[in-house]
Formats: structure tokens, C-alpha cells, sequence
């Protein structure tokens, strides 16, 4: 009886088996069917992202108050801004003492160095918000601000080139053009890395 039994058990286990394997190979794996959904992300993406002409930055900011999330993203977007600018004008400075003859000369250097923070802390003065966007949660108790902030590479780069006008320690040997060219170099090779 055993042995009649057997073959009918293998053969209901191995039919059980295949079909359960069948069903799982039809299946496909999709985002929805594992749980995950889309995130949408506001005031980010290829509209937000330094240019030529442009240097942006995007933040998030998540708090219980409204405020203090508008701030946290503020603040946010403000430093990323503010590392942006200073990358860009410190290779200027570079450059230009470079390019005027003044090599590794310390007192130049401490100019530059000067003209790039003022110029820097200035300049964040001047940003303008391009997005701005605010979610509550679902149940009601925590806010996400979104913020995108802009600041005109022409604006940096007049501030810059007053900045040198008036430092009597290299007017002398300042050239504009040299200035601009070189500004505009380094805004371009920014933005392509």
C-alpha cells in the first residue's frame, strides 16, 4: 500500500512545485507591487542647477513649524550657495594674481582672499528665490519647504571686478578684459564637472 502511495505523493509534490514556480516567473516585479512609490521632489532638478549665467542652489527644510522649515531650507540653500560662489571666485583670484604677475606674493594673496569673502557674503545678500514650495503631512504635524535660490553670475563678477577697482594694493595692475575672460572660463568649467 505504501508503495502505491508513494508515486501519487511525489507526483502531487512535483505538480504543486512546478505550478508554484509557473506563477512566480509570470509575476513581474514592478515599484508598485514591492511597496515603493514615486517622490516628487519640488524646486530640484535640470531648472534648478547653476549655469552660465547663473549660479543655484536647492534645499528641503522639515519642521513642526512652518517657519522654522522655511528657514531650515533658506539656510540650506544659502550655504550650498555660498560654497558654490566661493569655489568659483577663489580659482579667479587665483588666476588673476596668476595672470597679473603677482605668483604666491602673500600680501596679494591676503587681497584676493579679503575681496572673496566680501565678495561672497555680499553677494547671498542678493539671492532671489525662483521656487518655493510648501507640503504638510498627512496627519498635519510636520512641514517640508522646498526652496530653490538664484544669484546672477553677472552680479558676482561686477562686485569682483569693483572689488578690485578699489583695492589700491593691485588697481594698477588690473586689466578687465583679462578679468572677464577669466571669469567666464571658470563659470563654464564649474558647471561642466
Amino acid at each position: 500500500m505504501k508503495n502505491k502511495l508513494f508515486p501519487l505523493v511525489v507526483f502531487a509534490i512535483g505538480a504543486g512545485l512546478l505550478t508554484g514556480c509557473k506563477g512566480k516567473k509570470d509575476a513581474v516585479s514592478t515599484p508598485e507591487n514591492r511597496g515603493e512609490r514615486e517622490v516628487v521632489e519640488y524646486c530640484f532638478g535640470d531648472d534648478y542647477i547653476s549655469d552660465d549665467d547663473h549660479f543655484r542652489a536647492s534645499a528641503t527644510g522639515t519642521s513642526e513649524r512652518r517657519e522654522v522649515a522655511r528657514s531650515i531650507a533658506r539656510r540650506l540653500a544659502e550655504s550650498d550657495l555660498a560654497a558654490s560662489l566661493k569655489t568659483v571666485v577663489e580659482v579667479v583670484a587665483e588666476n588673476q594674481a596668476t595672470q597679473m604677475g603677482f605668483g604666491s606674493n602673500d600680501e596679494v594673496t591676503t587681497v584676493f582672499n579679503e575681496l572673496t569673502r566680501s565678495i561672497v557674503n555680499e553677494a547671498l545678500v542678493g539671492t532671489k528665490p525662483i521656487c518655493e514650495k510648501l507640503t504638510v503631512s498627512a496627519d498635519g504635524n510636520k512641514y517640508t519647504a522646498y526652496l530653490a535660490l538664484e544669484l546672477s553670475g553677472a552680479d558676482i563678477a561686477n562686485r569682483y571686478v569693483e572689488g578690485l577697482k578699489n583695492e589700491e594694493r593691485i588697481r594698477a595692475d588690473y586689466n578687465y578684459d583679462q578679468f572677464k575672460q577669466t571669469f567666464d572660463e571658470v563659470m563654464s568649467t564649474y558647471r561642466k564637472q
